[in-house]
């Protein structure tokens, strides 16, 4: 009777030692996914706000502002226009080809 006392007494050792371990093993995970889930809240929060500065940046107001204030551009006018003319092959030498 002693031995299967004994054996039962290891065994309800064995068992609270796999509950504690289980147990300290499931609050590992559930840090480790509170851990994951804040810093993808924090990428989504990242990808928004790099979206909104890349809409900002591409807007037209603003490439105009920078083209005339740094690169120093101004909008072209007639008078400093200049158009070139390819020189006129005679219809004869064209003959259908492109």
């Amino acid at each position: 009777m002693s031995r299967l006392c004994l054996v039962l007494a290891a065994l309800l050792m064995l068992s609270a030692l796999s509950l504690v371990t289980a147990r300290f093993q499931s609050r590992q995970l559930f840090v480790a996914v509170d851990r994951l889930e804040n810093r993808a809240r924090e990428l989504d929060t990242d990808w928004r706000r790099l979206q909104l500065e890349r809409a900002e940046l591409a807007r037209n107001v603003r490439i105009d502002g920078v083209a005339r204030q740094e690169l120093r551009m101004v909008p072209s006018t007639p008078d400093r226009v200049l158009y070139i003319r390819l020189p006129q092959k005679p219809a004869a030498e064209q003959g259908g080809q492109p």
